[in-house]
């Protein structure tokens, strides 16, 4: 697995996942995962392949981009992301950028 898969859960997902890769040196594809709905939300599964330029930068505009979403209210919200690297699983949510930016290095070029 040279990639990070990121599961991002609710009913802004698809509008979140778009905005995920429009962040500078982040570059993949999303989708929506049509076997995954909760209350009436979604699951879109982002595919992170590569990292270009600083991860820790990248990793502060991941954070940057969670807590957009994360705080916006209404109808439209995100419930929860998913981080899922070789070496684990971890939510965004409770992620420090250090974290953030060590589960981005093996895709940096």
């Amino acid at each position: 697995m040279n990639d990070i898969k990121i599961a991002i859960e609710g009913t802004a997902a698809s509008e979140a996942a778009q905005a995920l890769f429009e962040i500078e040196g982040l570059s993949g594809e999303y989708e929506n995962d049509p076997d995954v709905r909760r209350d009436g939300g979604l699951t879109v599964i982002a595919t992170v392949v590569a990292v270009v330029g600083g991860t820790m930068a990248i990793a502060e505009q991941i954070r940057k981009w969670y807590a957009e979403y994360k705080s916006k209210q209404g109808v439209k919200k995100l419930e929860k992301v998913l981080i899922v690297t070789r070496n684990g699983r971890f939510l965004l949510e409770d992620a420090t950028i250090e974290e953030i930016a060590k589960a981005l290095e093996p895709l940096a070029k």
